[in-house]
């Protein structure tokens, strides 16, 4: 076996490759420097790198981190979103978001410009903010005295901060000017996500029908589920038009709801997403959210009110924790880590799946879905 850092050239064979095309058993992947090149079965080449019994998946796609290993992306320390993105990547994370949090806009637009550096860099794939656009009734772990409504004049100060590197916004629905800052966000190349919402089904459909087609971590932040009131819960996951995230820990989720959510949005609306916060990976200790205090006991971060704020998850646990927890085809976990995540960021042309031409991300799991190995572009990293 090739140590941790050795590239991938050549060929390697697996007990199990997931394609789009589905699970090939004893299968093979032919690299060509940091592309695949070939995925066949049959006969491997004799200097072929046998991987043995496990299962070998395209990286994973997080659509929305906020940091791990200790550091976080908020602020304007690179060092920092360096160690998150060096953590979540150790656990099969190939492809991420960097999400901020609920900050004053000029400080907002301070640590987008900071960030912008690494998505010109390639090393991540855009800037997700979370905030400060939320409604105050559903805040979690967001500050509401920095809450505001999205006036144009703070959206577009934003996005020019951006340049381009700005690719998701998460808004509360109901709040004024809301309907118009989904159509200025998705006129500009972002996505439109709708989250931490007290809304009422009436006050979500306006948002829909301007572009938003996210759901922010389905059913947390947001107004419950009721019979008699679908609110955001059961507009967005009845809307074939909304792709939704899921934060599957468990924690935030029982296993029913996921499977349920996963099983009724099906293969192409569902996300799993870790909501990782710079605590994961780093231990149980006091962190900060933003400026929030956060205390994480036995890998759970709460504020004081007891209330989580986001999680010490990793992408390749929430992987596992579909299938083994929730009961889900490993396909549809495929999808939902990468593929569908990977098409949401319109990248499905260069990540997000095993097939030739697209990056050599490939993630090697056990036959209980633990990792084992991690590839970037072609080279072992983990």
């Amino acid at each position: 076996m090739s140590s941790a850092h050795d590239t991938g050239a050549g060929t390697l064979t697996a007990s199990r490759i997931v394609t789009p095309d589905g699970v090939l058993a004893d299968g093979w992947i032919r690299l060509s420097g940091s592309t695949i090149a070939e995925i066949g079965t049959g006969p491997a080449p004799a200097d072929a790198t046998d991987l043995g019994d496990g299962w070998l998946v395209p990286g994973f796609v997080d659509v929305h981190c906020h940091g791990g290993g200790g550091g976080a992306f908020t602020g304007r320390d690179l060092e920092q979103a360096q160690a998150a993105l060096a953590a979540h990547r150790s656990h099969g994370t190939t492809t991420m978001l960097a999400s901020l949090v609920t900050a004053p806009v000029p400080d907002l637009a301070d640590q987008v410009s900071a960030l912008r550096d690494l998505v010109v860099d390639g090393l991540i794939d855009g800037i997700h903010l979370e905030g400060p656009f939320l409604s105050e009734a559903r805040c979690g772990a967001h500050d509401p005295a920095l809450l505001r409504a999205p006036d144009q004049s703070s959206v577009r100060t934003l996005l020019d901060a951006g340049r381009g590197s700005i690719r998701m916004v998460t808004l509360a629905p109901e709040l004024d000017g809301a309907v118009d800052a989904v159509r200025t966000l998705t006129e500009h190349g972002a996505i439109a996500a709708l989250g931490h919402t007290d809304a009422v089904r009436e006050q979500v459909l306006p948002a829909v029908d301007a572009g938003a087609t996210v759901a922010t971590h389905l059913f947390n932040g947001m107004r419950p589920l009721h019979h008699r009131e679908p609110g955001p819960v059961g507009t967005l996951l009845d809307d074939d038009r909304v792709t939704v995230e899921l934060i599957c820990d468990l924690v935030h989720l029982h296993p029913a709801v996921v499977a349920f959510a996963a099983r009724h949005a099906g293969t192409g609306r569902t996300v799993l997403i870790t909501d990782a916060i710079s605590a994961t990976g780093a231990g149980d200790g006091t962190y900060e959210l933003g400026k929030l205090p956060v205390t994480v006991v036995d890998g759970e971060p709460r504020l004081a009110d007891g209330s989580l704020a986001g999680s010490t998850l990793t992408m390749d646990v929430a992987f596992r924790n579909l299938v083994t927890g929730a009961g889900l085809p490993v396909t549809d976990a495929v999808h939902a880590a990468s593929t569908r995540p990977a098409e949401l960021l319109g990248a499905a042309d260069r990540v997000g799946s095993l097939r030739p031409g697209l990056a050599a991300d490939l993630v090697l799991l056990d036959d209980d879905l633990r990792l084992r190995r991690v590839m970037k572009s072609g080279a072992w990293v983990s």
